[in-house]
């Protein structure tokens, strides 16, 4: 047996004035033993803790415990693309700041379809994890917040950067080369432990801690939860977050599908960590629970492990745990469970024995050079080639003597909120002058109007502080001079920032919301760079303040700039009648000076994109797609001045309006990090082939989304998988400076069974005069199904790379497994018998061979609706939310008046009915469900139901009537609600 809390360890030091025990403790303890089996130290452990330490080890600040010789341990490092900022424990979690190594934005690597590099990628990042933790493990944990994993549904998600794709076999395959690039190849040791983010179908920063996610059965199996299992079930993660927002009426941090599904994915233990704030928000904003103690209990007993929440202070987490214990709402058996599951990770990590192979990595490898060629390498391969008519693309260097580069993004690299700080940024301006050398010229112009403002009471101009870091902008002279100078610059949505002339920094908000020039560039949580400049009807200007913190309730109601009478600019009107009207005055005409430099040239590049902190980001959705308005101007007139123009589209999610734009060149990047504009030019001058291939539909318009707070992505036709109309790009495009021809496609076997492998090879020339790579990929879709399948999914692809007239034969493999779909009328998942096309292609809709197969599966029977049928697995529904049973488990249904069900294909026998339904009626009054079949409107009425109220809406009743007479045969049969009605299940026998 192992002793109880009889070794007592010696020995501390002190590191960034926090006292770390020394991590080898004693030789006796077994748990520090290597030589016992995992799971035997850690129980070892577990024994020798006390309840109260026990508890402390929730919170996601896990404290010291010095007589055990353990040191603090973090849960939480953002590595999203290269280790970001990290909060100081000693400081009372103040940010710091990761300088290292900032590879492309995660839709970025994504975009390289290449899984070799992307692991790669996560390996450099999981070692500089490393590093930074060997600098301050105070600061920088070894569980890392990353990848997300949420699919890309809609292209307005302010996240939409963080994410992968809106494919979920294309996202989990990244996160799995991700996920083992982070943990490293050891079998028994992490370099570092990767994260998946955000546990479940969280698409919308709109309201995201109260809004509800209805998503029927169907679309949760085979979407939104394959973006989890498939990294899970791979083994490449060692932990999972759930999201903020609730799914089927329940908030996803305490779903009980943490402990009974999430974890079943995954053959070891996986910890399961809050999102931040969210445990609080269960009895604030989401008012799910009434107290601490039973919102944090229930979290627990749904499988969470560790809180993240009230920063650095532990107390009121663990304050609330004990009180939840003294109230047996918990057991200490809960406890253990949950410790159980942190401590394996840091086992795994290597924190109780000094075998890891990783823990003599130093802060060295932070920004090595190997890391910096593979930023390239990646910011490379990331790059999209949208558009090259007449082969306007790649650059000739012997005709491109001149060159002009314009526009917004021509000489600058934005960061982004989950980004680290760059060591060093090539722009693409100095991209391309590098790559140009002394061959030619390049000049080079932001496109941007510089402008002063006028008080039209005083006749006097704003001026801004020359100091470096910044002062109030203040009314001054009455000549519009350098320091009056402001150059605009256009996010859309009416939004602009300002940059003085006077010291290059950007107006911000400043103490007492006065206006100051203080920011390098737009930042922070609420970014406070960001303004409307209003005109009015007599021809002059107002200026709005539009930081997001604006819509804050302790922002105030003031949002317009007033000149003070001490003539200082704040923000001190509440409505645009009290604000100071300016005169604009265009000091220098953005479009007119790019236009000049474009003049003449032998090509001219503009970069436009958005700003990563403005144009959507966590808490922030974007409103629209479309580029900002005086951008699309921009590259219309540098055209028309220049028709060798290549336009450089530099952000992180679809934009709409390019079939609108004339110029003969696109390309697509996202914000690809310190490499950006080496990547350019190498791709721009064909030094590298575009390999990059798009990860979501691009859409014609916004016109063609729905809200984004829908997330039944079969009803709303999203993503490639349902939408039927011809996109601007689609799902898997890019184009090539070469071209590829495919042969026809094989497979080794005509019919297989529904556990069989299927290998299907086709023959891929390069027919062009370059070397190039394409993107293979390989489709599937049933010639006919039970359900209303997606018309197409996408379920491998291969990266080939092939010389000028090469020919590669490409197998493609695919487990007869993978066509299953989620059988709702028997909640299982289902490969159904009959005749599948396999589709070979070079995206979502450029496929150039098809092959079928006959998969001997199951035949899908009649709906049984004589058992007991849980309303949410219906076919088809109109008007109808699905909401939470109980707040422990189960999924009802909520209609309305008008509201309908469908469950298809039900056999009904020739004797009489009896409906019998659980349901709920929170509101007065009777309800009722009619029993219809075949139409919800004109079917005949097989029986009706009266639903009373039963005053809460977790207080259900049994309700149930006869029918005249049966009804043989199989049929539809539609449930109709004429009231608020909460349905959970019925029986119609």
């Amino acid at each position: 047996m192992f002793r109880k809390l009889g070794t007592r360890c010696s020995g501390v030091i002190l590191l960034a004035a926090v006292f770390l025990p020394v991590a080898q403790g004693c030789s006796d303890e077994p748990f520090r033993d290597p030589r016992v089996p995992m799971d035997a130290r850690v129980e070892d452990l577990i024994s020798r803790l006390t309840l109260d330490e026990k508890i402390s080890l929730l919170h996601q600040y896990q404290p010291a415990i010095p007589r055990l010789g353990i040191a603090l341990f973090k849960t939480g490092t953002e590595a999203l693309h290269g280790v970001a900022w990290s909060n100081d424990y000693a400081n009372k979690g103040a940010v710091v700041y990761a300088k290292g190594t900032v590879f492309p934005q995660a839709i970025g690597l994504a975009s390289t379809w290449d899984l070799d590099l992307m692991k790669q990628v996560g390996h450099a990042v999981g070692r500089e994890a490393r590093g930074f933790h060997a600098m301050n493990p105070t600061v920088w944990g070894l569980n890392v917040w990353a990848p997300v994993v949420n699919l890309l549904r809609d292209p307005r998600w302010g996240r939409n950067e963080e994410g992968y794709s809106e494919d979920p076999y294309l996202t989990g395959q990244m996160a799995i080369a991700y996920g083992r690039g982070i943990q490293g190849d050891d079998p028994n040791y992490l370099q570092a432990a990767p994260t998946l983010k955000h546990y479940l179908a969280y698409n919308n920063e709109i309201d995201r801690t109260t809004s509800n996610a209805s998503v029927r059965p169907r679309i949760l199996h085979e979407y939104d939860q394959q973006a989890f299992e498939i990294p899970l079930r791979a083994g490449a993660a060692n932990a999972v977050m759930p999201a903020y927002n609730l799914v089927n009426g329940r908030p996803n941090t305490v779903s009980p599908e943490l402990e009974k599904l999430v974890r079943s994915w995954s053959q070891q233990e996986i910890a399961i960590v809050s999102d931040a704030g969210a445990p609080t928000n269960l009895v604030s904003s989401e008012a799910y629970y009434a107290t601490r103690p039973e919102a944090y209990a229930a979290a627990i007993k749904a499988g969470l492990d560790s809180f993240t929440d009230n920063d650095t202070d532990g107390s009121i987490v663990t304050g609330a745990i004990a009180s939840a214990l003294e109230q047996k709402l918990l057991s200490e058996a809960d406890i253990d469970k949950a410790v159980r599951h942190l401590l394996s990770l840091r086992f795994r990590l290597g924190e109780f024995d000094s075998r890891s192979p990783y823990g003599n990595i130093t802060p060295a490898v932070i920004d090595s050079p190997e890391h910096r060629a593979l930023a390239r390498k990646a910011a490379d391969e990331q790059v999209v080639l949208l558009r090259n008519e007449g082969n306007a693309l790649p650059l000739n260097d012997a005709q491109n003597q001149k060159m002009a580069v314009v526009g917004p993004l021509a000489n600058v690299l934005y960061q982004d909120w989950y980004g680290g700080t760059m060591p060093y940024g090539i722009t693409p301006l100095q991209g391309i002058t590098e790559r140009l050398g002394s061959k030619g010229a390049v000049v080079s112009s932001e496109g941007v109007d510089r402008i002063a403002l006028k008080n039209v009471a005083t006749g006097k101009y704003l001026t801004a502080a020359t100091d470096a870091a910044g002062g109030k902008l203040r009314e001054g002279g009455s000549v519009a001079g350098a320091n009056e100078g402001l150059d605009v610059f256009d996010w859309g949505a009416g939004i602009c920032t300002l940059r003085t002339v006077a010291n290059g920094q950007y107006l911000s908000l400043g103490d007492g919301k006065t206006l100051v020039n203080n920011a390098r560039q737009p930042n922070g949580w609420f970014v406070q760079q960001q303004f409307k400049l209003q005109a009015q009807p007599d021809g002059n200007y107002i200026l709005e303040y539009a930081g997001n913190d604006a819509r804050q309730s302790w922002f105030g109601p003031n949002k317009y700039a007033v000149v003070g009478a001490d003539g200082t600019l704040s923000i001190a009107s509440p409505t645009p009648q009290g604000a100071t009207k300016f005169a604009r005055e265009v000091v220098r005409n953005g479009v007119e000076e790019a236009v000049a430099a474009a003049t003449g040239a032998d090509t001219a590049v503009v970069v436009v994109g958005s700003m990563p902190f403005i144009n959507g980001r966590e808490d922030n959705d974007r409103t629209s797609t479309a580029l900002a308005p005086a951008q699309a101007a921009l590259i219309e007139a540098v055209h028309a001045a220049n028709p060798h123009t290549i336009v450089v589209v530099e952000n992180s999610y679809p934009t709409t309006g390019w079939n609108a734009q004339k110029a003969p060149g696109i390309v697509w990047t996202t914000h690809a990090g310190q490499e950006t504009g080496h990547a350019l030019a190498d791709v721009l001058f064909g030094d590298t082939d575009p390999s990059g291939r798009l990860t979501q539909t691009w859409y014609a318009s916004d016109a063609e989304l729905p809200s984004i707070l829908d997330y039944d992505i079969s009803k709303t036709g999203m993503t490639y998988q349902y939408y039927k109309g011809t996109p601007l790009y689609a799902f898997g495009y890019g184009r090539s400076y070469t071209s590829f021809g495919y042969g026809r496609a094989r497979v080794d076997r005509d019919g297989v069974l529904a556990n069989d492998e299927v290998h299907v090879t086709i023959d891929v020339t390069n027919t062009g005069a370059r070397p190039g790579v394409d993107i293979v990929q390989l489709y599937s879709r049933p010639r006919a199904s039970r359900v209303a399948q997606p018309q197409q999914r996408l379920r491998t692809f291969q990266r080939v790379q092939l010389a000028p007239g090469e020919t590669k034969s490409v197998t493609l493999s695919l487990s007869v497994r993978d066509l299953a779909f989620w059988d709702v009328s028997r909640s299982k998942a289902v490969v159904e018998s009959g005749d599948y096309d396999l589709l070979v292609g070079a995206s979502a809709t450029d496929i150039r061979s098809t092959v079928s197969i006959a998969v001997q599966g199951e035949s899908i029977p009649p709906r049984n609706l004589g058992a007991p049928t849980l309303a949410e697995n219906f076919d088809d529904e109109r008007a109808v939310t699905l909401v939470d049973w109980s707040k422990a488990s189960g999924t009802s249904v909520s209609a309305s008046a008008g509201s309908w069900l469908a469950y298809h294909r039900a056999r009904l026998s020739p004797v009489a009915h009896s409906f019998t339904a659980s349901v709920a009626k929170p509101t007065a009054g009777d309800a009722h469900i009619t029993v219809r079949l075949d139409d919800p409107v004109s079917g005949r009425v097989l029986t009706t139901v009266t639903v009373p109220s039963t005053g809460d809406k977790y207080r259900y009743t049994d309700v149930s009537a006869a029918s005249t007479s049966g009804v043989d045969g199989t049929h539809d049969v539609y449930l109709v609600f004429d009231g608020a009605v909460l349905l959970h299940s019925f029986q119609l026998n």
